[in-house]
């Protein structure tokens, strides 16, 4: 007979599984330079994919629509 702290974790468990099945991808690596509109980006600021909102949204609807 399994006891609380199994049945917890076996709960746990399969919650974890079922949000990495519905998780975003990751999207593109970050290049240096806004991906929707090429403006550079400071060399310390290197995780940065894009300008802004408008720049991601842009980037994100174009490539939605596969171009």
């Amino acid at each position: 007979m399994a006891d609380i702290i199994d049945e917890a974790n076996e709960r746990a468990e399969l919650r974890l599984r079922k949000q990495l099945e519905v998780r975003k991808p990751a999207g593109p690596e970050p290049t240096g330079y806004c991906l929707n509109c090429d403006q550079p980006f400071d060399p310390e600021d290197d995780q940065r994919r894009w300008c802004d909102a408008d720049c991601r949204d842009d980037w994100e609807l174009r490539h939605r629509r596969g171009h």
